[in-house]
């Protein structure tokens, strides 16, 4: 059985890689599910949320660091390449590896969703089932369209098994190995 158009990765990794390499630096490119995508430029509230998830992180589990937009390998999902709005890994994680660093070893990853037509299929759908497949413990979705935190966790098959969500403003608990909890009262500030 032939795959459908829909099917067919866009290009090669190694074009993809290329590509991304050359791209200019107001410009971030993903590799997701056989598909070039665009991430958006952040606006100021997306970059504050980050901020206020890193010193939290931080601030609990000082043996930890978030890195934003760290590329990784996704090689268990159609070999993608991603870069997480942030990645939750052990200080000097990253240290050594090349611009497409293994995701072996990160405890989280972070999407902070951005007002673009794309989101939804890239923060809610895709990278979701790259991560499930990536073996990623725990993926914390900050969704700005209804204001809440999704905690996906426990992938199984390339699913996630548990996917709490909670609104803006309430203590999320994040589970093992990331085992802290997040104080959400200030996203309110961020709502729309």
């Amino acid at each position: 059985m032939t795959p459908s158009t829909a099917d067919r990765p866009d290009m090669s990794v190694e074009d993809f890689e290329e590509l991304a390499r050359r791209a200019p630096e107001t410009v971030t490119l993903e590799f997701i599910n056989g598909k070039l995508r665009v991430k958006p430029v952040p606006d100021g509230d997306h970059g504050a949320i980050f901020m206020l998830l890193l010193r939290q992180c931080m601030r609990h589990r000082p043996d930890l660091d978030l890195h934003p937009e760290q590329g990784l390998l996704m090689d268990a999902y159609r070999k993608g390449r991603v870069r997480p709005d942030g990645t939750l890994a052990p200080i000097g994680h990253f240290a050594g590896q090349p611009e497409w660093a293994d995701s072996t070893g990160v405890l989280m990853l972070v999407e902070v969703t951005s007002y673009d037509s794309g989101t939804h299929r890239r923060d809610r759908v895709d990278k979701g089932r790259a991560y499930a497949c990536g073996d990623i413990p725990v993926y914390l979705l900050v969704d700005r369209d209804d204001d809440t935190l999704t905690v996906f966790s426990e992938p199984k098959d390339g699913v996630y098994q548990r996917h709490p969500s909670y609104p803006f403003g309430a203590t999320v608990p994040l589970p093992a190995p990331v085992g802290i909890t997040l104080d959400t009262d200030r996203l309110k500030d961020f709502a729309h």
